[in-house]
Parts: C-alpha cells; sequence; structure tokens
C-alpha cells in the first residue's frame, strides 16, 4: 500500500471539491483549463518548501489523474531492465516490441542537471528513439529532450493535448477521445 503524502491528499481533496466542474471541461475537452485550475490553487502551497520534490508528486498527481480521465492508457511508476520509469505511454510490452510508438514520460524530483542527465542516460537504454523520452521540470534546464515546465503559467498545461496527440498517431488509442 502507498504511504500517505499530504502533497497528493492535498491535491486529491482539490480534485474531488472540484469534480464537477473538471468533468464538465473534460467534455468539453478543456484539459489545459483542468490543469490551469489545479495550478492555481495548488502550485504555490505545495512549492514552498522541497519545491523540485514537491513538485514532483504534483505533476505525477497531475498524470495520472489526468491520464486516467483522458482515457489514454499508461503505466506509472514501473521498473524495465532495472531501470525506474515515471510513465510509460502505452505500456512497457509496447515500449519493448515497438519503441517509435512508446513514450516516456520523466519527472525528476531533483533540479540537479547531472541527476536529471544521468536519468535521462539511462532512460535512453531502454527507449532509442530519444525524441519519445519527455520530460516535465519545475523549470527549463535547457535539456533537448521535449520539456513541460509545471509552474502557473508554464506549457504543462499542453501535455495531455500532446500525449493524446503522439497517442493518435502512433494509432494507440482505442478511443480518440481527443479530436486532435
Amino acid at each position: 500500500m502507498e504511504e500517505e503524502n499530504p502533497i497528493k491528499e492535498y491535491l486529491f481533496e482539490h480534485i474531488k471539491n472540484s469534480e464537477q466542474n473538471f468533468q464538465k471541461l473534460f467534455s468539453q475537452e478543456k484539459m489545459n483549463e483542468v490543469i490551469e485550475n489545479i495550478l492555481d490553487v495548488c502550485y504555490d502551497k505545495v512549492s514552498e518548501k522541497n519545491k523540485d520534490e514537491n513538485v514532483a508528486i504534483l505533476a505525477t498527481g497531475i498524470m495520472h489523474y489526468m491520464l486516467t480521465n483522458a482515457m489514454i492508457t499508461s503505466q506509472r511508476k514501473v521498473e524495465f531492465n532495472g531501470i525506474q520509469i515515471d510513465i510509460v505511454i502505452p505500456d512497457l510490452k509496447t515500449l519493448e516490441k515497438d519503441p517509435k510508438k512508446s513514450l516516456i514520460v520523466c519527472i525528476p524530483d531533483t533540479s540537479d542537471r547531472e541527476k536529471i542527465k544521468a536519468k535521462i542516460g539511462d532512460l535512453e537504454k531502454i527507449q532509442p528513439e530519444k525524441h519519445n523520452i519527455w520530460m516535465v521540470t519545475s523549470k527549463d534546464m535547457g535539456f533537448e529532450n521535449k520539456t513541460y515546465e509545471i509552474k502557473k503559467g508554464g506549457n504543462f498545461t499542453n501535455i495531455i493535448f500532446d500525449i493524446a496527440r503522439f497517442v493518435n498517431i502512433q494509432g494507440n488509442s482505442k478511443f480518440k477521445i481527443l479530436r486532435i
């Protein structure tokens, strides 16, 4: 069983209190507005202390919620060939069989450039399609990988549309919920 985490509790309490509004936004395909709302309410509070770690927890929670509601197949917090993966889309089986059709989302809990660089190096061992390794960080650190900054007004609000576009282009989506 997963241990309790005040950041996740705060996030999911806000989601629970906003569920009716969020479901309306989902039905209108306004995923970015859901993420904007969550960041407007939660970001400042969670980024007060242990910013990198807490923002990574917030990003992971948001991704879990958004991927589930967008019905995008994914696996979270998995290990492949001894390498930890934050999110793989659609799944490890596809990553192993056809890396071109797989996306890895890395959410580092640090802003230590060398540690992140080492993590990317590890991920490149299992995902040879380097452009299919995306980053979610608290600030852009100039990596070649597609990077989403999780902050108010950052481009993180676009990540679900971009993932849906990737999934639709790769032909993995059974649902094609988002008309992209």
